[in-house]
């Protein structure tokens, strides 16, 4: 079954050139941002997360539990940030872009649309 809300921890790293952003409990998911702006960050980090699960959802694979704060280790420039998703209106936006439809060609035809791609 899947969960409407999601919230794991964001490790944000603020270095010269931009805001680099890992998620350790989602491997794969390192959105980034501008140096000094950490509204992008924020904003960055919810969207690509949301998509990231919405994947993981598509894929049938399980969600792991979230790592608790205070088992994060960070370095100087690093913070954690506890980022929160409502899946929702995601799943809506995603779904409502691809469109299923099942139609049947001639075999004529349908080798000719294949020597065309």
């Amino acid at each position: 079954m899947l969960k409407d809300r999601y919230s794991y921890v964001a490790v944000f790293s603020y270095d010269d050139d931009g805001i680099c952003i890992e998620f350790p409990d989602l491997p794969g998911c390192y959105p980034c941002a501008d140096a000094g702006d950490t509204e992008m960050a924020l904003k960055n980090a919810k969207e690509a997360m949301g998509l990231h699960i919405w994947g993981m959802e598509q894929d049938n694979e399980e969600l792991p539990a979230p790592t608790p704060i205070t088992d994060i280790s960070l370095d100087p420039n690093q913070i954690p940030v506890l980022i929160d998703v409502f899946m929702p209106p995601i799943r809506e936006r995603i779904n409502s872009k691809f469109v299923k439809r099942h139609f049947h060609l001639r075999h004529d035809l349908l080798r000719k649309l294949m020597r065309m791609a």
